[in-house]
Parts: structure tokens; C-alpha cells; sequence
């Protein structure tokens, strides 16, 4: 009687333990992310000022407070809930990222954005930044319920519907020509079906071939990407061709040296670097603020991650761990494109530095993201935390309605 009387102390020790660390890591997230995005908003303003005076800037604050809006709704919701109609938020993004493709013209080159108009405001809106968690929802759903069968690639809750469904968003952001969200959309499948149990061999064996595949066609068909994968080698012999955007990046990084040249004082960011506010801002940072910024922002997504995985690697819930392993997965491997596109170290691509880059969808979906994980740590320390706080505001909200109507 004692031996369990101990067990049963000792567990409760544990579980108090884990919950105070979940406390401990959520607050470090939201720590980590508020200081990115004030840094991302103060180098916003600098790098936008000369060229668009401080419209980015309040543009990108207003995005930044319906995106924290929108992260405590989801918040209060609960992952649980939002992954019960992941397949509903699947087919959504399907039909947003097909009228992208059919109903909009092309901006640059690729049909990625859908641009609305109500009275004198003015928005668009990038379906393939919904389709990255609406596919986290569903994927992390399926495999958690169907983990026992996700090796058993023809029984009928295996892994051929998940990667069929995921195929399909793929397919339409792939028509929209965004193929470095593809690539994303890919990699986060096989970091999800890798969590939940997939041997190797099932995700290596579609990677060598779609990659040996996708490279035979870039380079027979596609030559204006085949270019930007070959110049980024030797930007210099393509600084005015393919190769501008990333010379000038390079500029920007070597001019700033390891302290910069100082706080607005960016030459490169005055129409030479095309796209300085957005997926090169990161440019403009090492420029103004040198090298040692650059590392400090590095830091900031390692400990992103590490507050990240640590919630998500907490939970007792299947789904929620893979979720917020498909969440972390989505905003680094976006933040390794970027710094590896600005320095030079990867092609050419359009792929913003998550909470830093101009753009209301990408930032929109990045704190929806936050929210998902902070609803992961609540449910850690307080099971039921959601369903007990959705209770509480249909009561407090039938209490005032009575007594409005008496």
C-alpha cells in the first residue's frame, strides 16, 4: 500500500513538473516571438521609409494586430477543434488557391494572390499561406488517429488518402507557379509522416525520384527557373540578369561587415535591392546592423524552435505533437530558405523570413501558429482547458443576454 501511496506521489510530482515546464516554454515562445516582431517591425520601417515613407510599416502593423487577434481566437478554440474540420479547411484553401490560379492575373510571373477591394481599402490575400496549416491540421489528425497503419501503404487508413490530399493542395499552389512553397508543402508531409512512425525508405524513396523527376523538367522545359538555379553559383557573371537581386544582396551583407553601417543608413535598400522589404529584408538588416545582428536573428529562431518542440514534444496527445512539429518545421524551414536565398547559399526564391518579412498572409498565419501552440501548452498543464473555458463564456454570455432582456 505504501509502494502505491509513493507511485502515486512521485506521478503527480511528474505531472506538476511537466506542467510548470510547459508554463516556463510557452512563456519563453511568446517572449521569443514578440521580440521578433518588433524587430521585424523597427527594420520594416527603416528599410521601406526612403522609397514608400511609413505605408509598409502601419500596413504590416495592422496585419500584426489582426494576426494577434486571430491567434487568440484560435487560442481560446483549441487545436482540438480546429483539427476536427481540417479536411473542411483543406478543401477551403483548394478553392482559394484555384481562383488565385484562374481568376486573378498573374503578378510577376505567378498567380499566387487573390486582391480584394472594399470601398478605398485595398488587400491582398496569398492562399498558399492558409493551405500551410490547413494541411498541418489535417496531417496531424490523420496520422495520430491512423498511427498503427501509416507503414501499410494499401490498407485503407494508410498513408496513400493523407499524401493524396496533401498532393492536391500541392498540384494547385504548383499551378499558381510557386514552386518553392511546393518544396515546402513536401518537406513539412515528410517531417509530419516521419514523426508519426513512416520508415525511412517509404518517404526517401519519393524524394529521389520526384527531385530526380522535377530537375529533368527544369531543365528541359522550364528555362527561366532553370536559369535562377544555375546563376545563383556565380551571381556575379549574372549581376544584371538572374543574378541581380542576389549580387546586390550580397553587397548589402559584405558592406555591413560585422557591427553595419548603421540604423537607416542603407544604400542598397534605395531601389537597388529589388524586394528589400520583403524576402530580402534580412539583406538590409545585415547591412545596417552587420553580421552580429544576423546571428542574433538566427538565435531567435533556434529558440523559436526549441520553446516550440519542447510544448509539442510535451503533450500527451498524438495529434498535438505532430501538430506543433508541423508548425515548427513550417516557420524554420521557411527561415533556412530565406537566409540561405539572401546569402547566397540557395537558389533564387520568393520566400519571406517568418514575423520579419512585409506580408500580411504570411505573418496572418505565422501567429495563428503561435496561437495553435500556446493552445497546445494550455492543454498540457490544464486538460479539458478548452472546452472549460468555452463553458465559461457561453455562460457569462447567456448571464448578460438575460439580463439585457429583464
Amino acid at each position: 500500500m505504501q509502494n502505491l501511496n509513493l507511485t502515486k506521489a512521485r506521478r503527480e510530482e511528474n505531472n506538476n513538473s511537466g506542467a510548470e515546464k510547459s508554463i516556463n516554454y510557452a512563456c519563453g515562445l511568446m517572449i521569443t516571438v514578440t521580440v521578433i516582431l518588433l524587430f521585424g517591425l523597427t527594420m520594416l520601417y527603416s528599410t521601406s521609409f526612403n522609397t514608400d515613407g511609413t505605408r509598409f510599416f502601419y500596413n504590416q502593423l495592422l496585419w500584426t494586430c489582426i494576426g494577434l487577434a486571430t491567434g487568440s481566437a484560435v487560442f481560446v478554440i483549441g487545436h482540438r477543434r480546429l483539427a476536427e474540420i481540417g479536411i473542411i479547411l483543406v478543401i477551403g484553401s483548394i478553392m482559394l488557391l484555384a481562383i488565385a490560379d484562374f481568376a486573378f492575373p498573374a503578378v510577376k510571373g505567378a498567380y499566387r494572390w487573390i486582391r480584394l477591394s472594399i470601398g478605398p481599402f485595398r488587400m491582398s490575400i496569398q492562399p498558399s499561406e492558409f493551405a500551410k496549416l490547413a494541411m498541418a491540421l489535417f496531417l496531424s489528425k490523420y496520422c495520430a488517429e491512423n498511427v498503427r497503419h501509416i507503414n501499410k501503404l494499401f490498407r485503407r487508413n494508410g498513408p496513400i488518402f493523407p499524401a493524396l490530399v496533401c498532393g492536391s493542395i500541392m498540384l494547385f499552389v504548383l499551378a499558381g507557379r510557386d514552386l518553392g512553397t511546393t518544396l515546402l508543402l513536401a518537406a513539412v508531409m515528410m517531417v509530419v509522416f516521419f514523426v508519426a512512425g513512416m520508415r525511412l525508405a517509404f518517404i526517401l524513396t519519393p524524394v529521389v525520384l520526384g527531385g530526380s523527376g522535377l530537375f529533368y523538367l527544369l531543365k528541359n522545359f522550364d528555362p527561366e527557373r532553370w536559369s535562377r538555379l544555375t546563376s545563383f553559383v556565380n551571381p556575379e557573371a549574372f549581376q544584371r540578369a538572374d543574378g541581380y537581386q542576389l549580387w546586390n544582396s550580397l553587397l548589402a551583407l559584405g558592406s555591413g561587415k560585422w557591427f553595419g553601417i548603421g540604423f537607416m543608413e542603407s544604400r542598397l535598400k534605395a531601389k537597388y535591392l529589388p524586394e528589400a522589404h520583403t524576402d530580402f529584408i534580412l539583406s538590409i538588416v545585415g547591412e545596417e546592423l552587420g553580421l552580429i545582428s544576423l546571428l542574433l536573428v538566427m538565435a531567435a529562431y533556434l529558440l523559436f524552435a526549441y520553446f516550440a518542440l519542447k510544448i509539442s514534444l510535451n503533450s500527451p496527445s498524438k495529434q498535438a505533437m505532430l501538430l506543433g512539429t508541423a508548425i515548427v518545421a513550417t516557420v524554420i524551414l521557411q527561415a533556412i530558405i530565406n537566409i540561405g536565398v539572401i546569402s547566397g547559399a540557395l537558389p533564387t526564391k520568393g520566400m519571406p523570413a517568418p514575423f520579419i518579412s512585409y506580408g500580411g498572409s504570411n505573418l496572418l498565419m505565422n501567429l495563428i501558429g503561435v496561437g495553435l501552440l500556446l493552445s497546445i501548452a494550455a492543454e498540457n498543464v490544464f486538460p479539458g482547458f478548452h472546452d472549460e473555458l468555452l463553458e465559461s463564456m457561453r455562460k457569462r454570455a447567456m448571464f448578460f443576454k438575460r439580463k439585457r432582456s429583464s
